[in-house]
């Protein structure tokens, strides 16, 4: 009860930060090159047009604590700190179904998984964050936006052989 209590209170910080109008500051500088986190989701969003969004979230190696977005769909969001429920969802191992109601801000109707990511061997080594077009024949339901978003994740899992290989240059 104590830690779903805690996720209730760290989604509605989260949303009281953005309804403020805070700008998100960026707390890492990714490396000149392109890192294999990278090529993972310019290949994911190539493969599912059903998607709006992905992003990589994580701990670069060196770091401590330095929770931020470590690749995805919108370059110019690299680096930025990550929000409290993308943390927890690394620390404690949980999955966020988000159906984005009433959501003023948002201009498409959307549907977001939150999800912890898995290297080869089974080790939490970041999240996975997937926004799903959520309008005509894109609307899944939870049920259908949960398991489309898992067999992806559980995808990549083969594909990701370390945690450190996620910031591997590639060639």
């Amino acid at each position: 009860m104590k830690s779903f209590l805690t996720l209730i209170c760290a989604v509605f910080l989260s949303i009281a930060a953005l309804s403020a109008g805070e700008p998100p500051k960026k707390n890492w500088t990714p490396p000149p090159y392109k890192i294999y986190a990278q090529q993972l989701s310019d290949e994911i969003m190539a493969h599912h047009p059903e998607l709006i969004s992905v992003t990589f979230h994580g701990v670069p190696p060196g770091l401590t604590d330095v929770y931020t977005m470590i690749a995805g769909s919108f370059p110019e969001r690299i680096g930025n700190r990550d929000d409290d429920d993308d943390i927890m969802i690394i620390k404690l191992g949980i999955t966020i179904v988000d159906p984005r109601w009433h959501r003023t801000r948002d201009t498409v109707k959307k549907f977001v998984m939150m999800m912890p990511l898995r290297d080869a061997s089974g080790e939490t080594c970041g999240s996975l964050i997937l926004a799903y077009k959520n309008d005509g024949p894109n609307a899944k339901g939870e049920r259908g936006f949960f398991t489309m978003a898992s067999d992806l994740r559980d995808a990549l899992q083969n594909k990701i052989p370390t945690y450190a290989g996620l910031y591997a240059k590639v060639k």
